[in-house]
C-alpha cells in the first residue's frame, strides 16, 4: 500500500515537470546484455533444485538468472 505522503510527493514531482532529455537518456526497462535481443526461456524446477540454485546465487552474490547463465556457460564449455 502506498502512503498518502508518497502520493503527494509524486504529485508534486509531476507538477514541477520532468527533464525529458534525462528521461530519454535513461531509457526504459532493464539494461541490455548485448547487441541482440534476449529471449526468456521457461524452465520447471523442483523445490529442491530452486533451493540449491538460491544457495549458489546467495553464496556468489548473484541473481538467480545470472547463476543459471553461468552454470549454462560452464556446461557448454
Amino acid at each position: 500500500m502506498v502512503a498518502d505522503e508518497q502520493i503527494q510527493k509524486w504529485a508534486d514531482e509531476a507538477e514541477a515537470g520532468y527533464d525529458v532529455a534525462e528521461l530519454k537518456r535513461r531509457g526504459r526497462g532493464r539494461p541490455g546484455r548485448g547487441a541482440e535481443p534476449m529471449q526468456v526461456i521457461a524452465v520447471r524446477l523442483t523445490a529442491e533444485e530452486i533451493a540449491a540454485l538460491d544457495a549458489v546465487a546467495e553464496r556468489e552474490q548473484l541473481s538467480r538468472s545470472e547463476a543459471i547463465r553461468r552454470a549454462l556457460a560452464n556446461y557448454a564449455a
